[in-house]
């Protein structure tokens, strides 16, 4: 895919992103994961919150939204766009299921594991790698994630 579709996609991702911030106030992180053929398999958005669940990173809801919709816990050949680098959790997850490719938005300076503080994708010890792009609008993702920290500890925004 062209860097020009890895925009639009992440475009997307903005937008769901945005509805974790505005109809549940989670981060927002948000998250599309996409078969070769351009095809949108699923969607997601940080749910830690509201579904009580650690583990509902976007990266994962959206994951597992395209595992029901192929019937398979593989996703081999697919990409996944996501407004935040992956932590190890969801580095891992993606590792398991065989994504070819991770695009994210803002690099993660405290927990990220693609590539900035671990690289867990990219470990030779795993059957599987993965092709990893990062700062796609990646200063217009991390200045939403650093809004949306300052308006809740009541700072002006930047």
């Amino acid at each position: 895919m062209s860097g020009i579709d890895d925009e639009h996609w992440m475009r997307q991702a903005f937008a769901l992103a945005d509805r974790a911030q505005q109809e549940f106030d989670e981060i927002p992180v948000g998250a599309v994961l996409v078969d070769a053929g351009g095809q949108v398999l699923g969607e997601g958005w940080n749910r830690n919150i509201v579904d009580h669940d650690p583990t509902a990173h976007a990266e994962v809801v959206a994951m597992r939204e395209a595992g029901r919709v192929l019937g398979n816990h593989r996703l081999v050949g697919c990409t996944l766009y996501v407004t935040l680098e992956p932590c190890a959790m969801c580095a891992m997850a993606l590792v398991h299921a065989r994504v070819a490719r991770v695009v994210y938005g803002a690099t993660d300076p405290k927990t990220g594991a693609c590539g900035s503080v671990f690289d867990l994708v990219a470990d030779p010890r795993h059957n599987h790698r993965i092709e990893v792009v990062g700062g796609v609008l990646g200063e217009d993702a991390g200045r939403r994630l650093t809004n949306y920290f300052r308006a809740k500890r009541g700072r002006p925004l930047v």
